[in-house]
């Protein structure tokens, strides 16, 4: 009788005939030579596998890092070609101030009506570019908007902004220069 390490040993059973014990190694021969080929196609089936699912995460990270390079390069264009359609915008007001400049014989007259035209051309620039002005004349005093340069009695409302020294702008909602103003103060 053999005695395989894998294999629990009967004890209480009769030992086998060598017959039967050659007999029983045939029995077992075949499965297990039946079954190579079948691990073996297994295997070669997993590694393809295996093979495919690298090649897909290799062209997945790859792509990953082309749409990362792209976002960064849109980033970097936004940001250097972000004032752009402002600058067009402006473009008109300088051939106007040219133009004002290249005439021969200037009047009192036509320097006013082409400063006028100049400046309606820079405001529609500025509207264009939600560029609005902050005038804040006879309104409340509101330090997100405005910068107080000095307080003096008045005969308004204490904290109501008296005097405009500078127009303050916003762009779209955010405060791009505050307006500097005089406050008025209680008379007590």
């Amino acid at each position: 009788m053999q005695v395989n390490d894998n294999e629990p040993v009967d004890i209480t059973a009769p030992p086998e005939a060598p017959e039967a014990v050659a007999a029983s190694a045939d029995v077992d021969a075949a499965p297990a030579a039946d079954q190579a080929p079948v691990l073996e196609e297994s295997l070669r089936q997993a590694e393809l596998k295996a093979a495919e699912y690298h090649d897909a995460w290799l062209r997945a990270k790859a792509e990953a890092e082309n749409v990362r390079r792209r976002a960064q390069e849109d980033i970097v264009k936004a940001s250097k070609y972000s004032i752009d359609r402002f600058a067009r915008e402006l473009l008109a007001v300088k051939d106007s101030l040219e133009a004002a400049l290249s005439t021969e014989t200037l009047t009192v007259d036509s320097v006013r009506s082409g400063t006028e035209l100049t400046l309606k051309q820079l405001v529609a620039a500025f509207e264009k570019s939600a560029l609005t002005e902050i005038n804040p004349l006879g309104q409340k005093f509101d330090p997100h908007h405005h910068q107080a340069i000095s307080v003096v009695e008045s005969q308004q409302e204490p904290n109501t902004v008296v005097t405009v020294l500078q127009k303050g702008y916003l762009l779209a909602d955010r405060v791009l220069r505050p307006a500097l103003v005089v406050v008025a103060k209680s008379t007590t």
